[in-house]
């Protein structure tokens, strides 16, 4: 670890006993440290804080480049553009030397999200065998320590790591199994930024300008103003109810029972639902680290606002664009897998609705989702297959990053018309084909007339498009297709990738008026 870490976590008693020794010393950020990877190709931000006029020289390989400390005592030089490879040295030098050991260059990636981003490899499927064969010496792990604050963080408590099975364990299964597909794809090393925490809804990685900006913002603002006016009794209450529960717990241990539930922390400074509290403490320690682009999984929390989450979650990743400075990257993501009970009948519901503000992200330039809509489980809102996900978004990043001509989406609805009862559907991303999973009848689609009530319909492949109807509906005006929280469904396209969920009407749903 680098003299920053060190630097920033000393008792304040020691910090003020030696700062006239240390104030002169350059200070890295933790994500620049050994083991580090490198973008390619791009001008690479090095940065960190020095003395207020002291010269810094940054050197790796041939390059030699000097900045001088701000008034802010904050200092930036910017690498030139360089090949994948290494490993290199990097020398920083001002009134002291800092060598940075074992960097490499090759492709950068932020890996972000809540639970179904942070979820490791060793509570993913197989975890002994993913684990045993995970000595990826060019993949480098970067986890970013959870933190909530009320403004944009320099630093963030973290370390490079080369990835192997001492190593790669507890770290994301998403990230690791996507990075894992890209370097064994391009055959370069590959570094993953892991910044990520569970049962956390989009506003909190949104900058507080950004959802100051936009009106359907105000009410997330709102409820945080008032949470923080009622904080002190909130917390006093809770503080009260902890120590009940923690009686509770040991009495249930004594007894041989179960735990009681533990009682939910109030909304206020350090909550990690904090508007803009993890961008300021996650996000912002690792801006302006040059990367290729952003993986993210996330969207549960916000599923009961899912009409909201149409603009909350373009806004953020515009947001991130704004703020590394470094163009549209690619911002790839992963739709809602399927979860909960099957239902019956067609219904109305909230993660459909959340699969579908999802979708609409794809406006946005070089963005691409992972549909992973058949390998969710009924029952665990944290389905295991994590190394399918991965290699989905990988596809993504091959033909959206790289230029890779390959089919990396599933079948997305495009068009509708209506010929007499039925509804012909068309679609972009079917490949050779639009197929059915093991060559079964389609399954979960559902039709419905003006009065907008929906019945199962028949639906059948007709060359690359498909024919929808229904006895029941004689007059159709609509169709949806897995649009439940757990779909039956089975629609592809002829190289294996699900399609997504999706719907033809544009009728008011539960979540148009939650905010």
């Amino acid at each position: 670890m680098k003299h920053l870490r060190y630097f920033i976590w000393l008792p304040l008693t020691l910090i003020l006993l030696f700062a006239s020794s240390v104030s002169a010393d350059v200070k890295l950020p933790a994500v620049i440290g050994d083991n580090m990877v490198l973008q390619q190709g791009m001008k690479v931000p090095i940065w960190g804080m020095a003395e207020t006029g002291e010269h810094v020289t940054v050197t790796l390989g041939s390059q030699r480049i000097t900045a001088t400390a701000n008034d802010n005592d904050y200092w930036k030089v910017n690498l030139n553009p360089m090949e994948a490879g290494g490993p290199f040295e990097m020398h920083i030098v001002g009134n002291n030397t800092i060598t940075l050991h074992n960097v490499m260059v090759g492709e950068v990636w932020v890996c972000s999200g809540q639970s179904n981003m942070w979820w490791p490899v060793n509570r993913s499927a197989i975890p002994e065998y993913e684990i045993a064969k995970s000595k990826y010496p060019m993949i480098r792990l970067f986890t970013v320590k959870r933190q909530v604050a009320g403004t944009p963080q320099n630093h963030a408590e973290g370390e490079w790591l080369e990835c192997s099975p001492l190593t790669v364990g507890d770290f994301s299964a998403v990230g690791y199994f996507f990075g894992r597909e890209l370097h064994k794809t391009l055959g370069i090393p590959v570094g993953l930024i892991h910044t990520s925490w569970g049962g956390t809804p989009a506003e909190a990685w949104t900058s507080l300008p950004t959802l100051k900006s936009e009106s359907d913002f105000k009410p997330i603002l709102d409820r945080f103003e008032q949470a923080m006016k009622i904080y002190p009794q909130a917390k006093e209450k809770y503080e009260k109810q902890m120590t009940r529960w923690k009686q509770e717990v040991k009495k249930a241990k004594i007894e041989g029972k179960p735990e009681p539930n533990q009682t939910r922390q109030p909304l206020g400074p350090e909550h990690q639902h904090r508007p803009a509290g993890l961008y300021n403490g996650m996000i912002a320690p690792v801006i302006p680290y040059g990367i290729k682009g952003v993986i993210w999984y996330q969207g549960e929390s916000n599923a009961g606002r899912a009409f909201q989450y149409r603009k909350l979650f373009k806004a953020m990743i515009q947001d991130w664009h704004r703020s590394w400075r470094q163009g549209n990257f690619p911002f790839l993501f992963v739709q809602l897998a399927n979860y909960m009970e099957i239902q019956p009948q067609p219904v109305d519901d909230e993660w459909a609705e959340l699969r579908e503000a999802q979708l609409m992200a794809l406006a946005l330039q070089k963005t691409a989702m992972a549909v992973t809509i058949d390998i969710g489980e009924e029952d665990d809102i944290h389905p295991k297959n994590k190394q399918e996900v991965g290699r989905r978004l990988s596809l993504g990043a091959l033909a959206i990053a790289y230029g890779h001509d390959i089919e990396y989406s599933g079948p997305i609805y495009d068009s509708m018309s209506i010929e007499d009862d039925k509804i012909r559907l068309k679609f972009k991303h079917i490949d050779d084909g639009l197929v059915t999973k093991d060559n079964e009848p389609l399954k979960g689609f559902a039709i419905a007339g003006k009065d907008h009530k929906f019945f199962w319909a028949n639906a059948e492949i007709d060359g690359s498009e498909l024919v929808v109807w229904s006895n029941q509906v004689p007059k159709p005006a609509a169709v949806r297709y897995a649009w439940a929280g757990n779909p039956v469904c089975n629609l592809y396209n002829k190289v294996g990738l699900p399609a997504s969920p999706f719907r033809t009407d544009n009728w008011h749903g539960i979540t148009v008026d939650k905010r």
